[in-house]
C-alpha cells in the first residue's frame, strides 16, 4: 500500500531500480526510449554462430564465450539450454529470473544478478515494460529452465544503448536467463488459517477473491499496530528493501467497508517493503515475515495515512489488511 493514493508501487518502481535509483547493481531490464521503437524480430531457437556456455548450470552464474572473430546473425535467438519441469510461464505471470549477460559487440561482461550486489529480476512477463530479451523470452518456458538469448538491438537496448550498463548504440547482447519462479496474477495461499484473537478482526477466506474481513462491533480501534499470522509460511524471511508479490484486501475499521484489494487491480501486485515506499504499517508489519504467510494487520492512523484523506479513506482512519506474501526478491 503506497503512502499516497493509488496504493500499489508496481512496475514503475522496478524499472526505477533497474535504472539506478537504488544502490543495487544495474539491471539489464532497464528500458530505453528507443528500445520500444524497432520491430522486434520473431525469435528462433537456433542460429550460427552462437555463444557457448561454461561454468555452473541452472541457478549459478554462467561464463559466456563469444565466438572469436564472428559477428552475430542479427536474429533474436531464444535457445533452451536445459528445461525445467514445473509450470510454463504465461503472459502476465510474475516471473523471477536470475541472469548473466555479455555484450557480444564489445566482448565485455555486463552486470549479473549473481554478482555480490546483484539481485534477481522480478517482472510481469509480456508486460512490455522490460527489454524484449527478458520480457518475451520467458513466455511459454517452464520454471526451472535455463535460456541462452542472443538479443539484437531491437530485442535489447535499441539504437540508443545503455550507457549505465556499457551497451553502445546498436550492440548485440547475450543473456543467460534462469527462470526461478512464476506466479499467475490469481495466485493466493491455501491452508487452514489460525484464528486471530477475539478482539481482532475476523477473516473469511474466499479463495481467488478478496477476503471477507469482519471488524469487531462496538470496539474502539487499537492505538498501536496489531498483527497476527493467519498462515505461517515456510519460505525465506522478508528483508527490508526487497520487492514483494502480494495479494491483499483492505477495509476500514470504522465501518468494515473495503476500500481496496489487489483483486480490483488485476490480481497479485508488487510492492517494495521497508523503504518508506508503502505506509509505515506495512513496513513494520511485513519485514521479518516469511514468504508463504498470510498476515492480518491493524494499522493505526499514525502508521497509515495519518490525518490525510486518500481516495475513499477518511482522515485519521484505522486500516485493516489481510496480506498474502507470495514472493520476495
Amino acid at each position: 500500500m503506497r503512502r499516497t493514493a493509488g496504493l500499489l508501487l508496481t512496475l514503475p518502481l522496478l524499472l526505477a531500480v533497474a535504472c539506478g535509483s537504488s544502490p543495487k547493481a544495474a539491471s539489464p531490464a532497464s528500458p530505453s526510449p528507443a528500445s520500444a521503437a524497432p520491430t522486434v524480430p520473431a525469435p528462433v531457437g537456433e542460429a550460427s554462430p552462437m555463444p557457448t556456455l561454461s561454468g555452473g548450470g541452472f541457478g549459478s552464474k554462467a561464463t559466456i564465450t563469444i565466438p572469436e572473430g564472428q559477428q552475430p546473425t542479427g536474429q533474436f535467438v531464444v535457445n533452451t539450454v536445459s528445461e525445467g519441469d514445473r509450470a510454463a510461464v504465461n503472459k502476465g505471470d510474475w516471473v523471477t529470473v536470475n541472469y548473466t549477460a555479455k555484450n557480444w559487440t564489445t566482448g565485455k561482461d555486463l552486470p549479473s544478478s549473481y554478482d555480490a550486489n546483484g539481485k534477481p529480476q522480478l517482472y510481469q512477463a509480456g508486460s512490455g515494460q522490460l527489454v524484449p530479451a527478458l520480457d518475451q523470452s520467458v513466455i511459454g518456458k517452464k520454471v526451472g529452465t535455463r535460456l541462452l538469448v542472443v538479443a539484437p538491438p531491437a530485442a535489447a537496448f535499441g539504437e540508443q544503448g545503455s550507457t549505465q550498463l556499457g551497451v553502445n548504440k546498436g550492440d548485440t547482447v547475450v543473456f543467460v536467463l534462469d527462470i526461478m519462479e512464476s506466479l499467475p496474477p490469481d495466485s493466493t495461499l491455501s491452508g487452514t488459517m489460525a484464528e486471530p484473537a477475539a478482539t481482532m478482526p475476523q477473516v473469511k477466506d474466499n479463495g481467488k477473491a478478496a477476503a471477507t474481513i469482519t471488524v469487531p462491533a462496538g470496539q474502539a480501534p487499537p492505538a498501536d499496530l496489531e498483527q497476527a499470522v493467519l498462515i505461517k509460511g515456510e519460505g525465506k524471511q522478508v528483508k527490508s528493501g526487497q520487492t514483494l508479490v502480494v495479494q491483499y484486501t483492505g477495509v476500514l475499521w470504522a465501518d468494515g467497508q473495503q476500500f481496496d484489494a489487489s483483486w480490483t487491480h488485476g490480481g497479485a501486485q508488487a510492492v517494495q517493503i521497508g523503504t518508506g515506499s508503502v505506509i509505515e504499517g506495512w513496513d513494520k508489519g511485513l519485514v521479518g515475515q516469511n514468504v508463504g504467510s498470510r498476515i492480518l494487520l491493524v494499522v493505526p492512523p499514525a502508521l497509515g495515512y495519518q490525518d490525510k484523506a486518500q481516495g475513499s479513506v477518511p482522515p485519521n482512519s484505522t486500516l485493516v489488511f489481510v496480506i498474502d506474501i507470495l514472493e520476495a526478491v
